[in-house]
């Protein structure tokens, strides 16, 4: 335990991966939201921006929602599962990473699948700027991986924390960038890699010492970007160093928290180590659920509801 068996049954044109992750991600209506941006100074003076929604009455309870890859606080899934979550009367804190509001960050440094430091200062700030007494931890894809290895990495963390949700998540890395590599992979990680290029390109201009022309150019593949960057800006010895240390995987046994991953089994961004099935059978506190459709964040039901969501607001007042 604990395994839970999916009753996902999205209509038969969603029950292509591609299909939902695509239509999830560029079709679908975003549903309406009313955000309320805050500025976080960090402890390296850069910033994290949080887009704030509020329920309709006071409450002491808050989701903090993390994006994926190159992903904001605006992305259709990310509002999507905040009016879910309002519904239920949950504050909502939706965190757009380093670079990731629509303003380079100051520092060098960016974001990426482990930097839990600053998940764990934002944390900090709503403890220290607010009267909450329930904090979960909602995470997509990269957002998801992140907030596994946060929960599982520490000892303690702060008693207010009580659970956590990880959709669409790439516990290993590099399994995940290797499903990716895969021909029928090619839109997103082209997506993915214009994106990351442009960030690069952008933060040249503040950073010419360490970063330069010659470098943007040799960066062709996302493992190309990890080496050149985000291994370089962050500490690591190369690409496979950052993703051995921070794939979510090797945290997993040490979670005490309640924690759902919903992971589809038709997911294309995930390699089959990324659905922890012994972990969870072995553990009290990780819920793996793996319907067989859903893409990658794509758990269409209807625009209005997605599986993902309702799954999200169970959870959360289900598991006690």
């Amino acid at each position: 335990m604990p395994l839970i068996q999916s009753d996902h049954q999205p209509s038969f044109i969603f029950r292509n991966g591609h299909f939902s992750t695509i239509y999830s991600a560029k079709l679908r209506i975003s549903p309406s939201l009313i955000q309320i941006r805050e500025r976080v100074t960090l402890p390296d003076n850069d910033f994290i921006d949080i887009d704030w929604s509020y329920a309709k009455k006071p409450t002491k309870k808050a989701a903090i929602l993390l994006h994926g890859l190159e992903g904001n606080a605006q992305r259709i899934y990310i509002k999507g599962a905040a009016k879910a979550l309002l519904s239920d009367y949950w504050d909502i804190a939706a965190i757009n990473f380093r670079g990731c509001s629509g303003e380079d960050n100051t520092m060098y440094q960016s974001y990426h699948s482990g930097k839990t430091d600053d998940l764990e200062s934002i944390i900090n700030h709503i403890l220290e700027k607010d009267h909450y007494q329930e904090i979960v931890l909602v995470g997509f894809s990269l957002g998801a991986n992140l907030l596994l290895k946060y929960l599982g990495e520490r000892e303690d963390i702060p008693k207010q924390i009580k659970k956590g949700v990880a959709i669409s998540v790439p516990t290993s890395l590099k399994g995940s960038l290797e499903r990716l590599n895969k021909p029928e992979n090619w839109p997103y990680r082209t997506v993915f890699l214009i994106s990351l290029r442009n960030k690069y390109q952008l933060k040249m201009k503040q950073y010419p010492d360490k970063m330069c022309a010659s470098d943007l150019k040799k960066i062709k593949t996302l493992k190309d970007f990890d080496d050149i960057y985000t291994s370089k800006a962050h500490g690591f010895k190369d690409a496979y160093d950052y993703y051995q240390r921070n794939s979510s995987n090797q945290f997993l046994p040490n979670i005490k928290v309640p924690v759902l991953i919903l992971n589809a089994k038709n997911d294309s961004f995930l390699s089959l180590d990324c659905f922890p099935f012994d972990i969870a059978k072995n553990s009290k506190h990780i819920f793996l659920e793996t319907p067989l459709y859903g893409g990658h964040v794509g758990f269409h039901v209807s625009n209005d509801t997605y599986y993902s969501e309702k799954r999200t607001v169970l959870f959360l007042k289900d598991i006690k």
